[in-house]
């Protein structure tokens, strides 16, 4: 202890009671690109009495990612996850719990399983637009939202379960998302954490009864909810109910969240650069031909829409900041970090550090081109986490964006009526503002048309009313 230095990293002024407090959860990221002109890339401010340190960069971002689960604790950093989940649920779990759940959920976002996932992803999209309509407009993240969970519950939980429940899983599913509480506790009786809490009892009940279906008929072949009621830990013993459960929440829930922001970020980041846009466009044509149904070998030749939605993840992270706590009283560049502080990385501001990025605040998806890999420094791309604590389900979330845009695209011409759109505001993930609206018409000579261009619809959209 008596080697450890005493002094905190460099600290931002503040209130002298609530430190940073309410500047942090009034507009965090103006507050961390404060401490980001004033300090560097290393810097503390206070919530409160208690102290925060803002880590910016790979390097530091390798520290965080490295010492989670060792010096930096994920479950002491989100005690409203524990509550809306359980702490015995993966990353929440102690660390040899969550590794093995990890290992029975990892193969089922491997291989073929991975291609399988195509056909099902393009059914749901083929006939989310054959409700579309031929023109129209709609807000993004308000109508992408809903079709982000139906595609998860459809992939995740079966097509037949999703037909009969799909628009209501997705509302139990939004009611479940307000237990999100950094601030306040989590036993006040507010409207929204009741709401919350009975929609997880909800949830719970949905999936019980879908899990004992399976056991009484095992669906053959095997589908990512099979695998999981079927998988046994590394000692033989079968895994509980309780935990299935949770991790198919914890999936769902977070596959949503952020890929229903990602995605809409992708589009409007697309429409605003037509240049771009059109080379997309072309690639999609000379990949999938005409007349020809998208499978997942053409998925892994649109490397432009790939390096489109790595821009996006860049300049648009969902998730602004990651959270850890110190488990003890540690140094980190001559600096002290007491016990029980909490550690944020932001990928918000990490992802525009010219020191790492050429031109970071550009638009530019050819950054990620093998010419240039200007990701290639290990930790340098984070919005989906890193490590052994990186997102299980990236792989699919960008497979299942690529195939719902190259849809999208194919079928409809797209603006974007508001032009510049904001992120949400506060301590939230960080979706567009609504309103962040398109219009969209049928293409009169279209791009590759597919197997999956859909009828032309008879009914209006089903998943927001904002869609006419």
């Amino acid at each position: 202890m008596s080697n450890l230095p005493v002094s905190l990293p460099p600290t931002l002024s503040g209130t002298p009671l609530l430190g940073n407090a309410l500047q942090f959860f009034r507009d965090p990221i103006s507050l961390l690109k404060r401490g980001l002109k004033e300090f560097g890339n290393i810097f503390s401010f206070r919530l409160g009495s208690q102290p925060a340190v803002a880590l910016l960069g790979p390097d530091y971002s390798r520290f965080f990612f490295d010492q989670t689960d060792k010096l930096l604790s994920i479950r002491s950093a989100y005690p409203f996850f524990i509550s809306m989940f359980s702490e015995r649920t993966y990353f929440f779990a102690k660390p040899d719990e969550y590794r093995e759940q990890r290992n029975i959920i990892l193969p089922c976002f491997q291989g073929k399983k991975m291609a399988n996932y195509v056909d099902v992803m393009a059914r749901v999209t083929a006939e989310f637009m054959a409700q579309l309509g031929p023109s129209g407009q709609c807000d993004l993240t308000s109508t992408l939202g809903p079709l982000v969970m139906k595609v998860a519950s459809a992939a995740f939980l079966g097509e037949d379960f999703c037909r009969r429940l799909g628009k209501e899983f997705f509302d139990v599913f939004r009611a479940f998302s307000g237990g999100m509480e950094l601030i306040l506790p989590l036993w006040l009786p507010l409207p929204r954490l009741l709401r919350s809490k009975r929609a997880k009892v909800q949830i719970q009940e949905m999936l019980k009864a879908l899990i004992a279906s399976r056991r009484r008929v095992p669906r053959v072949p095997e589908d990512f909810l099979q695998t999981l009621v079927s998988a046994r830990y590394s000692d033989g013993e079968p895994v509980p109910d309780s935990v299935i459960i949770n991790l198919i929440i914890i999936l769902v829930w977070a596959g949503h969240e952020t890929t229903a922001g990602h995605i809409s970020w992708a589009l409007a980041d697309l429409l605003r650069h037509p240049d771009y846009l059109e080379t997309v466009l072309d690639q999609q044509g000379a990949v999938l031909g005409d007349g020809t149904e998208i499978d997942y070998e053409h998925l892994q030749r649109l490397k432009r829409m790939e390096w489109a939605l790595k821009e996006t993840e860049r300049l648009n992270p969902v998730a602004y900041v990651l959270m850890r706590a110190a488990q003890e009283d540690l140094e980190l560049s001559g600096y002290l970090i007491p016990k029980g502080s909490s550690v944020f990385l932001s990928p918000t501001l990490s992802h525009r550090l010219p020191e790492v990025w050429q031109s970071p605040d550009v638009y530019d998806p050819e950054r990620f081109g093998p010419e240039r890999a200007e990701d290639k420094r290990p930790y340098s791309l984070i919005g989906f986490g890193g490590g052994t604590h990186r997102c299980a389900g990236v792989n699919f979330a960008y497979q299942e964006m690529k195939v719902i845009l190259t849809l999208l695209l194919q079928r409809y011409e797209l603006k974007l009526l508001d032009e510049s759109p904001q992120p949400v505001s506060g301590a939230r993930t960080k979706w567009p503002q609504s309103p962040c609206r398109v219009r969209y018409r049928l293409r009169e000579r279209r791009r590759a048309p597919s197997l999956w261009i859909p009828p032309e619809p008879t009914a209006r959209c089903p998943f927001h009313a904002s869609v006419h």
